[in-house]
């Protein structure tokens, strides 16, 4: 198991490698359609979305945290 001082890290590669898989294909299938080699264009392009993905998340999760922070309140007053 992995300790829990890396818990952002897992969280960050996690949240990055399923929107990259997931998004990838879905803009893939957009931009080319169900064609016949779309697996390989599909891999490729989540092979660049993963890359560009994992360090962005490491990046923007932290601002995210705060953001939700200042919007989010308690119902007691």
């Amino acid at each position: 198991m992995i300790h829990r001082k890396y818990q952002h890290v897992l969280f960050a590669f996690l949240m990055a490698l399923f929107m990259s898989c997931f998004m990838s294909l879905v803009i893939s299938i957009f931009n080319v359609g169900l064609v016949e080699d779309i697996l390989e264009i599909w891999l490729h392009a989540w092979a660049f979305a993963f890359v560009v993905a994992f360090p962005s998340v490491m990046v923007v999760a932290p601002l995210v945290r705060r953001l939700v922070v200042l919007l989010v309140h308690d119902d007691e007053r």
